[in-house]
């Protein structure tokens, strides 16, 4: 057996001297722990039940009623609390058309009464933004708790299409059928408007002799008729399924409204009567019939209501109902897409009884898509099959067409970016011919 020598004992005892203490300690050291974990509890309950106060918070959201595709606006949030030593901080729950811009919150800068923060915001799509609710929060007395509260808010901003490129086409083509104050000019023999008498010349017709008045002034005078006025526009807006689809990157719907916006500027210049209706499953927007230029802000704000949707169109429920809102002839223009003739079977119905009181007028966008695979070169099995499926769509697509031109509908199949412009050069010559 072996001894451990006498330095190696004198180690081990030395050490085992302050573990003995430490054994001796541990029972104190865990009432010190319980001890401060109650007292950490106390002032943490005691922080909380300080710091609540919620029923003396009251907080309000201010943002523009409208605001342009692409603009920036500044959310404004007030805030006041019975204590005014705490610092406040705020949080904007928005939906997917706005986006922030640095965040969508912080903390409230000290006002007299409260606190006060401004947030950036950008509007990305058209349609009726929503700010729907408000964090606000605040720390205790000790600072070791957070509180909360969630204010429901009911903000809505309105994202307006952009109308700047329609004003400055708008401009472009009333050049060539206004003057340059903006009123419509009044061409002889055109329209059915009276408008005054003249010496008759050689060369116009013999309709146009008002053969009383000559008898009266012993000389042939000849009537001189203008451009009827106080014609009635309707904007019918397809928001379904198929319209919600891009076309380079834009919705089609989102294209139909910028054009029937260049029309109604147009429209209402001319002093026509305009009005908007919006439908997907259901009517979902129905303006009044409004005139003047004064108006087309109103237009445009009716505009923004016109949702995107995922639901097929109901053509008979929506036109049906339009039908039976005009109490006169109209231009009905409908903004509308279709697949095959099955689907647009009960349109074709519809549009036939519309057709025996108003002038219907289709507008539809091109589809690039289907032409292109259409018109691809044949490189492989799978390019002839895509070209024989899309070449087919295309011709279904103008059966379709044809099926509403022989119902007497008036029938435009434009490139997306020229849809505005060859509305508006139809709709002027609809005046001119005195089709309205």
């Amino acid at each position: 057996m072996i001894y451990p020598s006498g330095r190696a004992v004198w180690t081990a005892a030395a050490g085992a001297v302050p573990a003995f203490l430490v054994a001796l300690a541990l029972p104190s050291l865990w009432y010190l722990g319980l001890l401060w974990i109650c007292l950490l509890l106390a002032f943490l309950a005691v922080d909380a039940a300080a710091g609540r106060g919620r029923k003396s918070l009251a907080a309000s959201l201010h943002a523009p009623p409208q605001v342009g595709v692409g603009g920036q606006f500044t959310v404004h949030v007030d805030a006041c609390f019975a204590s005014r030593t705490r610092t406040l901080e705020a949080r904007v729950g928005h939906d997917e058309r706005l986006a922030p811009i640095g965040g969508t919150g912080g903390p409230l800068a000290p006002t007299s009464d409260g606190g006060s923060l401004d947030l950036r915001f950008q509007a990305l799509r058209r349609g009726i933004a929503s700010l729907d609710r408000l964090w606000v929060r605040w720390r205790g007395p000790f600072g070791l708790v957070w509180n909360q509260v969630v204010l429901p808010m009911e903000s809505k901003v309105a994202v307006l299409p952009d109308v700047r490129s329609a004003r400055d086409q708008a401009i472009t083509l009333l050049q060539r059928e206004a003057l340059p104050d903006g009123h419509a000019q009044r061409r002889a023999g055109q329209g059915r408007e009276f408008e005054a008498l003249k010496d008759y010349q050689p060369g116009m017709g013999r309709r146009m002799i008002d053969w009383k008045r000559s008898a009266r002034h012993g000389r042939l005078l000849a009537r001189e008729f203008r451009i009827e006025e106080n014609n009635n526009i309707v904007l019918a807006i397809d928001s379904g399924r198929l319209m919600c689809e891009p076309v380079d990157g834009v919705p089609k719907v989102d294209r139909a409204v910028a054009a029937a916006l260049l029309s109604a500027f147009i429209a209402l210049k001319g002093g026509d009567m305009v009005s908007l209706f919006g439908f997907d499953a259901r009517p979902r927007v129905a303006s009044g019939a409004v005139r003047g230029s004064a108006s087309f802000a109103m237009i445009q704000k009716r505009a923004a209501e016109i949702d995107y949707s995922n639901e097929e169109t109901n053509f008979t429920l929506a036109l049906t109902t339009l039908a039976a809102r005009l109490d006169r002839r109209s231009l009905v223009i409908i903004f509308t897409d279709f697949v095959d003739p099955i689907s647009a079977e009960l349109m074709l119905r519809t549009v036939g009884r519309l057709t025996e009181r108003h002038l219907v007028l289709f507008m539809m966008m091109r589809d690039v898509e289907l032409e292109s695979l259409a018109d691809m070169p044949p490189l492989s099995s799978e390019d002839v099959a895509r070209a024989v499926v899309a070449g087919g769509l295309l011709r279904e697509r103008q059966v379709v067409i044809g099926r509403l031109r022989l119902l007497g509908a008036h029938v435009i199949e434009a490139d997306h970016q020229r849809l505005g412009p060859a509305l508006v050069e139809r709709y002027l010559h609809f005046k001119r011919e005195d089709l309205l």
